[in-house]
């Protein structure tokens, strides 16, 4: 059961964003943004755990300083010329990427991930991406640091996540690479964002409530645990190459819509380089389901169905099975 100062914060962080995504003026982007952040610190806080009231303490400090080169560069572009404009572009876009823990200013998110609950991990995942990315689509000027940082996302996230142990990690080097998609289809069409933020977020509220459901945190414990249910354990590990855009799966439909939009713009390096990274991301997830599925363990005979409940089997279905379906429809 949700507390009830939890959910007026829920509240107010859906409505601050909600501000700064249908404002007119920066400043009150802004405003919105730093309300964002008030109402999620309190989210944050854990029952006598340390470690999600030190990932709030770094989430503060990382997000007051971003919150702080924006307003530096809102207030200075009023009273500064047109050569200078570009430049305080370049301090907004940093920024905002800062906000969204994209590359080259990722190093505070797999951290932070790391030490929050699933609950606030989701959120930090998902919804925490949402203004700053449509602040983003307003401050495009410079296209050049955009793209470059787009491709250090995707090559980033891609080495980073191979030595990886444990699935918060995993799902946040995850989230870097899936930003440099979804800015890369900033630079298409706003569109086609919502799309595949919509899609990245269905999928990641199926992982991580599976993850939460059979508390799950380290790979190993993907070894051993479902074992008395071989199709819940496979559909879950399924959602792994759904979520690196491997075909059948729903997750690849954004990608190659994505890949289609991008070659009819002539961004043809762009698109060789994220396609690339993204095999390697799906060379880690591969490599997690094989090592999970092969290696010899300890099964229970004994079919146990008590957490097999609607929620889980409707979120697979979708998940696995809505790109077939789309596809013989349109057939």
């Amino acid at each position: 059961m949700f507390k009830f100062n939890k959910i007026i914060f829920m509240i107010m962080l859906i409505m601050s964003s909600l501000i700064s995504i249908s404002s007119y003026s920066w400043f009150s982007m802004w405003l919105g943004l730093e309300i964002n952040l008030l109402t999620i610190i309190p989210l944050f806080m854990g029952k006598s755990n340390k470690y999600p009231s030190e990932s709030m303490m770094k989430y503060f400090f990382i997000q007051a300083l971003a919150s702080t080169m924006i307003l530096y560069s809102i207030l200075m572009s009023f009273n500064l010329n047109s050569s200078l404009i570009s430049k305080l572009s370049m301090m907004l876009n940093s920024a905002l990427l800062m906000k969204m823990g994209a590359a080259p200013f990722h190093f505070w998110f797999p951290e932070i991930i790391e030490g929050l609950t699933w609950n606030n991990a989701l959120i930090v995942l998902t919804w925490q991406k949402l203004a700053p990315m449509i602040m983003l689509s307003y401050s495009m000027m410079n296209s050049t640091f955009i793209c470059f940082s787009i491709i250090l996302s995707s090559i980033i996230s891609g080495i980073q996540g191979l030595n990886q142990i444990s699935v918060r990690k995993i799902m946040a080097y995850s989230s870097i690479n899936h930003n440099s998609w979804m800015i890369s289809n900033l630079l298409i069409s706003t569109d086609m964002w919502v799309f595949y933020f919509v899609i990245y977020s269905l999928i990641s509220i199926n992982l991580i409530y599976t993850f939460k459901l059979f508390k799950i945190n380290m790979i190993q414990q993907l070894m051993n645990i479902l074992n008395y249910n071989k199709l819940i354990k496979i559909s879950m590990l399924l959602n792994f190459l759904s979520l690196g855009g491997l075909p059948p799966f729903i997750g690849f439909l954004p990608k190659w819509l994505t890949i289609y939009f991008m070659v009819e713009n002539n961004l043809f390096f762009l698109t060789i380089i994220l396609i690339m990274c993204t095999l390697i991301a799906l060379y880690f997830y591969l490599r997690l389901i094989l090592s999970t599925m092969s290696f010899k363990i300890k099964e229970n005979l004994i079919i146990s169905l008590k957490k097999m409940n609607m929620i889980f089997l409707l979120m697979n279905s979708i998940n696995l099975m809505s790109l077939i379906m789309a596809s013989f429809i349109s057939i």
